[in-house]
């Protein structure tokens, strides 16, 4: 066989491997959580905010622009609202990790207490969240003892990001809910 004609196998043979890879480690959706009628996909989707809409590609929306910052993260957004009395010492959404500043409450100055928020997921879920908080004890302005401390405090601040959490993006998913409008669903098929 010729250089060319082998040169050309081989790049077919490339570009086909290419263009097959991505399909093969794509996780299956469980049937049982969708319709088997392909025009009641569509409308649960669509109405879940899932779809899209042509009217709003072509610019026939009256809003003015649809901006997804860290404000779409409900667990961002819940983790900000919960520690929000505290200053931050260091904040990095793509990095997935909150650091507040030492604070204390006032009542006792030689006391103070600093959390650290690492988002592991973006689902609102138990394990989505590694949350650790530290408590420093000062005798003098040089003396002092940082310790980390498991307990009570990491499992409520948990529970309070995640039930405002769920709330936000409950919120979401009604403001994202749009009614289809097209063709009638014929359920007798």
């Amino acid at each position: 066989m010729s250089f060319f004609f082998k040169s050309r196998i081989t790049a077919i043979l490339f570009i086909s491997l290419i263009t097959m890879y991505p399909c093969t480690g794509m996780p299956g959706a469980d049937a049982r959580k969708y319709p088997p009628n392909p025009k009641e996909r569509v409308k649960k989707n669509l109405e879940e905010g899932r779809g899209f809409r042509l009217d709003n590609a072509f610019g026939n929306s009256a809003k003015g622009g649809d901006f997804m910052f860290a404000s779409a993260n409900e667990l961002w957004r819940a983790s900000l609202d919960t520690i929000d009395f505290m200053p931050l010492s260091s904040v990095n959404y793509s990095g997935g990790i909150i650091i507040t500043d030492w604070y204390s409450d006032g009542n006792d100055l030689n006391e103070s207490v600093k959390i650290s928020i690492r988002f592991l997921t973006n689902e609102v879920r138990s394990d989505a969240l590694d949350i650790k908080v530290f408590y420093k004890k000062c005798n003098q302005v040089s003396n002092c003892k940082i310790e980390k401390k498991t307990g009570s405090l990491v499992a409520e601040l948990k529970k309070e990001i995640l039930s405002k959490a769920a709330i936000y993006k409950k919120q979401k998913k009604d403001k994202n809910f749009k009614e289809y409008k097209g063709s009638a669903v014929d359920t007798t098929k």
